[in-house]
């Protein structure tokens, strides 16, 4: 056995080396700038959260399989949150009383189940949730759809390379009951086989139904309902759709910022109506990137102050696989622009006071924790990234003065110890 101990991460969990970090800060940074030109206020809440809060309404599939749980030693029931959503809903209904509905929200936290790690999974996830709190209108639904549109943007995809595809649950249960004839006391267990339609073939999903109590007539008359698209609508009494927020939607002319699909179910059950899914085009990559929904009773698990919601989460690792697939990932920013370089071990100081100069302009300035050659020192600037070297030298220090190399172009000039700052400035700025 090693006497060391392992340096891979936990597994289903990532390591993000600097180069990685800056892409991933590069594309976070652009997602932010849209939500908050929304009106979104960042928030932020605790890692560790009560079981039952995930108990009470998220899936079945995370509740049973995917958390992470521990008891603390006043025998409490915990669980390292797998989602932001009740998170939120807690924190909207504990504070209800100072705050000005509706509330625009967004985070940004890291997320945990126990999945099997495979291609768009792992067990440690950075996900982006943005929510609006304590508004009924359908408005909400159409902002949610622009800030899709406004975000999918921001990040270089092109409308032909996803497709946001939208149902409700209002809708969905009158087409499993009304249309295709499915009792009420099987919804639920019918809609979460509709959730998997796309990912099993047809034989299991036929064999799945038959288990449920479905006859081949309604599986036949159910395969019809799915494949029928917005067609399906038409089946749909009037009174139903008046109650949906979504039609109000479709018969807008926001239509066009969605596809309505009756395969959308989401599969958590806080959703009450409205929900929707941004998938990828690409044949290498056809899948779910992130989707989201209405959900008007999560926060009465809290309180008896009635506050709907509506919001999404985005996770990284389907983001991230969508970048890498269209090509849409940026390059790796250098994090240092100068580095100030003594040529000996005696102008330290010196070479310390020009940092600080730098840094105090807005500078990423760097200095040498050893003294090396100058060749080998200019050398590891260049590997660095950087655009620009400072020479503190002892007849130049003398003299009040330091030399400034442009490296893309290796020229180099003396200037004034005072003015660094602005000749390197015209250097990052050409």
């Amino acid at each position: 056995m090693s006497q060391f101990l392992p340096t891979a991460p936990y597994r289903g969990t990532r390591d993000f080396l600097p180069a990685e970090m800056s892409v991933r800060t590069q594309v976070f940074g652009r997602l932010y700038d849209v939500i908050e030109r929304y009106g979104y206020q960042r928030y932020d809440g605790p890692i560790l959260e009560p079981v039952e809060i995930y108990e009470a309404k998220s899936s079945r599939e995370i509740v049973e399989q995917q958390l992470y749980t521990l008891t603390d030693r006043g025998d409490r029931r915990l669980a390292l949150r797998p989602e932001m959503t009740p998170s939120v809903a807690r924190m909207i209904a504990g504070n209800a009383g100072r705050l000005q509905f509706p509330v625009r929200w967004y985070s940004h936290p890291n997320c945990h189940r126990y999945e099997r790690p495979q291609r768009g999974r792992v067990r440690e996830h950075w996900q982006i949730n943005v929510d609006v709190f304590g508004s009924d209108s359908a408005a909400c639904e159409i902002e949610f759809f622009e800030l899709v549109h406004d975000l999918m943007a921001a990040i270089g995809a092109t409308p032909d390379m996803w497709r946001l595809r939208v149902n409700d649950r209002v809708l969905l249960d009158a087409m499993l009951t009304g249309v295709v004839g499915i009792g009420a006391d099987a919804v639920r267990d019918v809609a979460g086989l509709v959730d998997r339609w796309e990912k099993y073939p047809a034989d299991k999903l036929a064999a799945d139904a038959a288990a449920m109590g479905l006859t081949d007539k309604q599986f036949d008359r159910l395969t019809e309902v799915l494949a029928a698209g917005r067609a399906v609508l038409d089946e749909i009494p009037g009174e139903v759709k008046e109650q949906s927020k979504l039609m109000r939607v479709l018969d807008s002319t926001a239509a066009d910022l969605v596809t309505f699909d009756p395969l959308i179910v989401r599969g958590f059950d806080y959703y009450t109506a409205t929900v929707f899914e941004v998938f990828d085009t690409h044949p290498d990559n056809r899948r779910s990137l992130f989707g989201g929904g209405r959900y008007d009773n999560l926060v009465g698990l809290y309180s008896a102050q009635r506050i709907p919601g509506f919001g999404f989460g985005m996770g990284d690792v389907t983001l991230f696989d969508f970048l890498g697939t269209h090509g849409l990932l940026p390059e790796a920013r250098n994090e240092i622009d100068v580095v100030v370089i003594a040529t000996e071990a005696e102008l330290a100081d010196a070479a310390r006071t020009v940092a600080r100069g730098l840094r105090g302009a807005g500078v990423r300035t760097s200095t040498p924790l050893d003294i090396r050659k100058l060749g080998k020192e200019i050398q590891r600037a260049d590997k660095s990234g950087a655009r620009a070297i400072v020479i503190v030298g002892r007849d130049d220090w003398d003299a009040g003065t330091v030399t400034v190399r442009d490296l893309a172009s290796g020229e180099q000039r003396q200037v004034q110890a005072d003015a660094t700052p602005a000749e390197v400035r015209s250097i990052l700025d050409s």
